[in-house]
């Protein structure tokens, strides 16, 4: 297990720092018989990707997902159902992150808000050659299992 050991700025006692993963979530959001939404990231690393983020301390996936949802597509979502979660150390370039990816459904027009430069609406045929993450491998998955 990764740690360091650095010393207690109040008591000088040595402790345990342990280096964790970060909780992400990520929405595969359905817009009925259109595709799914697909963000054109504003920040690195670029490309497309699922629409997601960092978990807030104090808030559940769940809670996550839809705030996540909300704040780059500006729909209001309906989580159907977890779908998988996703660990692979390199999933991510910038750390170490677990994501845990939900499927929901959306009515409406997207707008890309938060970090998102662009939005679209995607199939499986239509996919984007740059996405970000481990995205379309997440996408592939998806696609074999949902349809």
């Amino acid at each position: 297990m990764e740690h360091k050991i650095i010393q207690c700025p109040r008591c000088r006692k040595e402790i345990e720092v342990y280096k964790n993963p970060i909780p992400t979530v990520d929405i595969i959001i359905e817009i009925e018989s259109k595709g799914i939404i697909l963000i054109r990231r504003k920040n690195r690393p670029y490309g497309w990707a699922i629409p997601g983020g960092f978990v807030d301390y104090g808030e559940s996936l769940e809670e996550a997902a839809i705030r996540e949802a909300k704040e780059e597509t500006n729909l209001d979502v309906e989580l159907v159902r977890q779908f998988h979660t996703y660990s692979a150390p390199d999933r991510d370039p910038r750390h170490h992150t677990i994501s845990t990816v939900y499927i929901a459904k959306a009515n409406g027009e997207p707008e890309a808000r938060d970090d998102a430069l662009g939005i679209g609406l995607f199939n499986e045929s239509t996919l984007p050659e740059d996405m970000a993450f481990d995205h379309r491998s997440i996408l592939k998955d998806y696609f074999r299992r949902v349809y």
